[in-house]
C-alpha cells in the first residue's frame, strides 16, 4: 500500500493512502488529502500513482512544493520516489509503498516532462540543528548581558564623584 505518511510536528502519525487516481491536496475540507495548516495553500497540489512513483504536480501554491528540497515549478509535473520527502509549503511527508527503498531512490529526484534529473546530496541540504541555534542563542544572551552589566557600571559611576 503506497501512502504519504507526515513527518511535521503537530501532524506526527498522520498518513494518506495514495492510489493510481488523481487526488488533490490542500488545506479545504473539500481535497482527497486535507491537510489543515495554513502554509499549504487552498487547492496545493494534485498526486496520482504511477507504478511505484508518485506524480505530485504544484497547483500554484503560494509556499510552493518541494521534493528533497528541490522546488517544483509551477503547473509542472515531477516524480516523487519512495523514501523521498515532499514538502507543501512547512508540511513534510515521506513517500513509502512498503517495499525497500534503494539508496538511488533516495537521492535521485526527476523533475518535469524533459525528463532532468538532479541527485540530492545529503550534505548539500541537511537541515541545520538545533543544538547549534540553541548554543548560539545562549552565547548571545550571556554577551547581551554582560553588555548591560557594563554600561549600568559606567552609568553608575559616571555620577559619583572620582576621589
Amino acid at each position: 500500500m503506497a501512502k504519504l505518511t507526515v513527518l511535521t510536528e503537530g501532524f506526527t502519525g498522520l498518513s494518506f493512502e495514495v492510489k493510481p487516481e488523481k487526488a488533490s491536496v490542500g488545506r479545504l475540507g473539500e481535497n482527497a488529502i486535507c491537510i489543515p495548516e495554513a502554509s499549504v495553500s487552498s487547492n496545493h497540489c494534485e498526486l496520482w500513482l504511477k507504478g511505484d512513483d508518485l506524480i505530485v504536480k504544484d497547483l500554484g501554491s503560494t509556499n510552493g512544493s518541494f521534493i528533497n528540497e528541490l522546488q517544483l515549478a509551477s503547473e509542472k509535473e515531477a516524480t516523487l520516489r519512495p523514501g523521498q520527502i515532499l514538502r507543501l509549503g512547512q508540511v513534510q511527508l515521506r513517500f513509502e509503498t512498503g517495499k525497500k527503498q534503494t539508496e538511488a531512490s533516495r537521492q535521485t529526484v526527476k523533475l518535469g516532462d524533459a525528463g532532468t534529473t538532479a541527485a540530492v546530496g545529503g550534505a548539500a541540504f541537511s537541515k541545520k540543528s538545533n543544538k547549534a541555534n540553541k548554543v548560539f542563542f545562549a552565547v548571545g544572551g550571556v554577551l547581551l548581558l554582560i553588555i548591560i552589566g557594563a554600561l549600568v557600571f559606567a552609568f553608575l559611576n559616571l555620577g559619583s564623584p572620582n576621589p
